[in-house]
């Protein structure tokens, strides 16, 4: 069965892997220049123009799956290099143009960019254009269009732009981390930095994998995971977890509980909130729209509000967030969360390292995964917050009448900030729930699959919760 979506996720997991298995063995330093001929032997290249180049551009992979470039603070990178294959893009005349005599187009633009061959076909010089598109929206024809790189089409918060070597470039004031542009570059030419090797160190050290070892180490697992390794059986997951040397393996959905029930009281003090467990989200409304700042909810995240009961209660532990998220990686660096989640993994990068100590999960037992409630679990999709927060209402006797928007994708939150920017009326309602990722946490950057199947996926699991109710699961805790 396949255990990714695209071969672009398959190449950067084999990268992965081979950092993963040789950070195991100590031997990374040592045979880092080794891993691009490993992967592409012999002279013959596979993807790409010529052996060497294709060898080049695993090994700026190979950095990046390391850690990356340590004076960039954003967790996605460009690799220059493998960023050529793509048209330029821009406004372009298309063989539908007729070569009318009218040159509308010529007339509209302001810039000169516009001139006629002999057959007064128009062409546009890209010198001179402003990407204003004034020409395509007079052209009767239709013929002149905007072609924008997938990148571009995919960062709805318009973070990426073209350097002059037309690599594309990321803007961090802009970028919230989503992902969206690394799930979607066809030549993978944009990745989430990989702190696989912290966390390989991490679990080398701990009490289960040497003797002397002073800490344990908690995974600390997304709800969305019930989705993820349709190979296998989410128990067999928890029992390979263990094997790579966690102690214990936690829902974040008992993360979730927790958070539920303080944003339901949180709302029903302030009378209205925009949600804080999805941090691109978050930072979005930072970045694009500052004035709403005060109305983000003062709770943290599921995995930080958990990460910190750990912490709390649990004497030297250690905590690694697992989950379809590349901005996790992003919040686990904020100084009210680091203390708490000491790195954070994708689904992408814990199937390499399941593979990097050869463990075939699906020929492994069932272990057992902590149980959260029905509500926490279904955080993992859009509109499973807002469902979650109206339990707690319930729960806590709180009478107040929640009326949400939910924001399936980072467009709609978009416009329900916008509305909110003009007056809560315009809003028509008192909490956004917002996930950047369209369908929610389940169509995370990190996942290894995704799909409308996630959504049921989840839901199922949820429905298998031993814990009816949101105070049920918290009651666990105590």
């Amino acid at each position: 069965m396949r255990k990714f979506d695209t071969k672009v996720q398959h190449l950067k997991y084999k990268v992965l892997r081979e950092v993963a298995r040789l950070a195991w063995e100590d031997k990374l330093l040592e045979n880092i220049m080794d891993i691009p001929k490993t992967l592409v032997p012999g002279n013959e290249p596979t993807m790409r123009c010529c052996v060497y180049k294709e060898r080049a551009i695993l090994g700026e992979r190979v950095k990046i799956a390391m850690g990356g470039d340590k004076n960039n603070p954003n967790v996605i990178e460009v690799i220059d290099i493998a960023c050529d294959e793509c048209p330029v893009g821009g406004y372009e005349v298309t063989n539908a143009c007729r070569g009318c005599l009218a040159h509308r187009c010529e007339d509209v633009c302001k810039f000169g960019a516009i001139t006629f061959d002999r057959d007064h076909v128009a062409h546009i010089d890209k010198s001179k254009c402003k990407e204003c598109g004034a020409c395509a929206k007079v052209c009767p024809y239709t013929a002149i269009v905007s072609r924008k790189r997938p990148c571009q089409n995919a960062c709805k918060v318009k973070a990426i732009s073209m350097n002059e070597q037309k690599a594309a470039a990321i803007d961090n004031s802009k970028c919230i981390r989503c992902g969206a542009c690394v799930y979607q570059c066809p030549f993978g030419a944009i990745m989430d930095k990989s702190f696989m090797v912290n966390a390989i160190d991490i679990l080398k050290k701990s009490e289960r994998n040497t003797r002397g070892g002073n800490y344990r180490v908690y995974a600390v697992v997304a709800p969305s995971i019930s989705s993820q390794f349709s190979y296998a059986k989410l128990g067999q997951v928890v029992t390979g977890l263990k094997k790579l040397g966690f102690h214990d393996v936690i829902e974040a959905a008992l993360g979730a509980d927790m958070v539920a029930m303080a944003e339901a009281k949180e709302l029903s003090e302030k009378g209205l909130l925009t949600s804080s467990c999805c941090p691109a989200f978050v930072q979005y409304i930072k970045s694009a729209f500052p004035n709403l700042v005060e109305h983000i909810s003062h709770n943290m995240s599921p995995m930080a509000v958990l990460a910190k009961y750990i912490k709390e209660t649990t004497p030297n532990a250690k905590v690694i967030f697992i989950g379809p998220c590349t901005a996790k990686k992003a919040e686990a660096q904020l100084e009210s969360v680091k203390p708490y989640v000491d790195t954070v993994l994708t689904f992408e990068e814990l199937q390499a390292l399941f593979d990097s100590r050869d463990l075939d999960i699906a020929s492994l037992e069932e272990g057992v995964l902590d149980n959260a409630s029905y509500f926490g679990r279904i955080f993992a999709r859009s509109g499973g917050l807002t469902d979650a927060a109206s339990q707690a209402m319930k729960e806590q006797g709180i009478d107040f009448e929640i009326k949400p928007v939910v924001c399936d994708g980072i467009e709609a939150c978009r416009m329900a900030l916008l509305k909110l920017s003009k007056s809560q009326a315009a809003l028509g309602g008192n909490f956004i729930e917002g996930m950047a990722c369209i369908g929610g946490c389940i169509g995370g950057a990190g996942c290894l699959t995704h799909g409308e199947k996630n959504k049921a996926e989840v839901d199922k699991y949820g429905r298998e919760a031993l814990e009816k109710t949101i105070g049920d699961a918290i009651s666990l805790l105590k």
